[in-house]
């Protein structure tokens, strides 16, 4: 029997989803789905939308529910994290702080101070799960899927988790929409791209053996209000395309956000990530209500990667998937020991990430910059070093183009001060210059 624990099941729609998708392999076997949760009405949902499903799709796995993770983690082949610490109270803390400082963000889970502030709300606990792995399932495939990505997969690299992966399907659902933009099948398209999550770059895109960036140059000509989009904007200057969305690539580059007339220019929506958190809980609800009135859940595959992960594992089927994973020389001109985005082979042997080499120098640039902060970051908790957090928001591109250094000493004052619930007491300190 193959075991696979959610971890933060209580993320009741992302869970509900990756189970349909699991349920829909017919001959993956006996599983036992260990759902997780510190939150008992959520994860009592989490298991009712477990069994309804495995009744829909016609599947009879194992299901067990545990507010204790030890528990859940006992004797796993595969663990799933989407854990969300502090959810939507500490998510608009992110967004509402900054704000008085002129801080614009749109997502705020990937760098930047959004980004570095729900990493280090996420560190503590992602060293528990380290230490618990390391104990009681220390042969599993950590399947992450929590942001921000490469932050975490760095830090649960450097805690000894032996075989942790960054799932994120960012490059999966690009190259569908770009496919859809030039009018070829995506069935059809062969394509190449790597950098970092949420900043990796299309380095090549074909159909038979022919370049397909000419047939989306001609698509942009007959569409200006494409040229209206970030991504459209990085891609006619950089000449690579990148694999986010406007939103999210905006606030990994010093050029937008700061410029109000750059917001309007590309349409960029300040504060989107508060809108989606409010609709994500709506579907919690209506998931809870519907259960709890004996409705029918409506929930359709999503071709996320971690069912396709463990079932290529545990089956012996091979398949290629986008991963996140330590950087040991899959691109050459990126750091060492950064948490890089690359195609990744997945058969019985495992995840197993392929050499890309250099990337054009223009993005390796822009990455170097992101995987800066990374690196701050993930230093401030392993050294317990507050003067980490100060610096990393210095060298964030985003933030260094909109306020001052002691701006950012102070912001970072305000924000360790209202997150410090969930920080490590030694990162949770007032500091001057």
């Amino acid at each position: 029997m193959t075991k696979i624990a959610f971890i933060g099941a209580g993320s009741v729609v992302f869970t509900q989803a990756l189970l349909a998708d699991l349920f829909g392999f017919p001959d993956l076997g006996d599983l036992h789905i260990a759902l997780h949760d510190i939150d008992p009405e959520r994860l009592s949902t989490a298991s009712g939308a477990a069994a309804y499903l495995a009744t829909e799709y016609g599947a009879a796995p194992r299901i067990t529910a545990h507010l204790d993770r030890r528990a859940a983690l006992e004797n796993c082949d595969f663990v799933i994290n989407i854990v969300q610490v502090g959810m939507n109270e500490a998510t608009r803390i992110d967004f509402d702080l900054p704000a008085r400082y002129g801080v614009r963000q749109t997502i705020g889970d990937t760098l930047g101070v959004g980004g570095v502030f729900r990493a280090l709300r996420t560190f503590p606990v992602l060293r528990g799960l380290a230490l618990d792995i390391a104990e009681v399932c220390p042969d599993a495939w950590l399947l992450n899927y929590t942001n921000p990505m490469a932050m975490n997969v760095w830090y649960l690299s450097a805690l000894g988790v032996r075989n942790v992966v960054g799932l994120c399907h960012s490059v999966f659902w690009t190259m569908n929409d770009l496919a859809d933009l030039v009018g070829v099948p995506y069935g059809e398209v062969s394509y190449l791209a790597a950098g970092v999550n949420h900043q990796a770059w299309v380095l090549r895109f074909e159909h038979a053996g022919r370049d397909l960036y000419p047939a989306l140059d001609e698509v942009m000509a007959r569409d200006p209000e494409l040229l209206r989009r970030v991504r459209i904007d990085m891609y006619r200057r950089l000449g690579f395309y990148p694999t986010e969305t406007s939103e999210h690539s905006s606030e990994y580059v010093p050029w937008y956000l700061h410029d109000a007339g750059e917001v309007e220019r590309l349409r960029l929506p300040i504060g989107d990530y508060l809108r989606i958190i409010e609709e994500n809980v709506a579907q919690y609800e209506h998931t809870r209500d519907a259960l709890k009135a004996g409705e029918p859940l409506s929930v359709e595959n999503t071709m996320e990667y971690a069912p396709q992960v463990i079932h290529s594992i545990v089956t012996g089927k091979p398949r290629t998937i986008y991963g996140n994973v330590v950087n040991t020389g899959q691109i050459s001109n990126l750091p060492a020991g950064a948490v890089v985005e690359v195609p990744c082979l997945v058969d019985s042997l495992g995840v197993q990430p392929t050499t890309v080499g250099a990337l054009p120098a223009q993005c390796a640039a822009l990455n170097r910059s992101y995987i800066n902060v990374n690196e701050l970051v993930v230093r401030a908790a392993l050294e317990e070093d507050p003067r980490s957090i100060r610096q990393a928001l210095m060298a964030d591109p985003a933030t260094a183009a909109t306020l001052t250094v002691e701006q950012i000493w102070s912001l970072c004052n305000d924000l360790v001060l209202a997150h410090n619930n969930y920080l490590d007491p030694a990162l949770g300190v007032q500091l001057t210059p």
